[in-house]
């Protein structure tokens, strides 16, 4: 099999319909638009969410909870995704993005206690729970804040 030979299955695909063609292709003049009308001019239509002039739904419910804009969200790691590093790693943001044991940065890496850890590292992050920084220490590891 090759990618240069894959074609759809028989009867799966369909011709386009070439609207505007003439009045003997059957979708000529007002190309199955009607006649007249928002929808039937070029860029018409209404936006997601239009009511034809009422309140839309999202204004009429009531408003609730508060947003902090100021809020800081820290990528985060459990102590069990570390057994995959060898002894005396010295585990980071740098090379956990690597190995994309996390996706982004955000405002910094906050390490996590689910699991247990068998092995000897140096982590550095910028949060650290409880029973993580106790579970690193056991295993003979070390803990640095950033």
């Amino acid at each position: 099999m090759n990618l240069s030979n894959l074609k759809p299955t028989p009867g799966s695909t369909h011709a386009k319909k070439r609207l505007g063609r003439g009045t003997g292709s059957g979708t000529g003049k007002t190309a199955g638009r009607g006649t007249k009308g928002q929808n039937s001019r070029s860029g018409g239509g209404t936006r997601p969410g239009f009511e034809g002039g009422q309140t839309p739904w999202f204004k009429r419910i009531p408003k609730r909870g508060f947003t902090n804009h100021f809020r800081k969200e820290y990528a985060t790691v459990n102590v069990s995704e570390l057994n995959k590093y060898a002894e005396g790693t010295v585990v980071n943001k740098e090379l956990l993005l690597q190995d994309r044991l996390i996706r982004k940065e955000l405002s910094g890496l906050k390490v996590l206690g689910d699991g247990e850890l068998t092995v000897k590292l140096t982590v550095k992050a910028d949060k650290f729970t409880k029973s993580a920084m106790e579970k690193i220490q056991a295993a003979g590891g070390s803990v640095e804040v950033n």
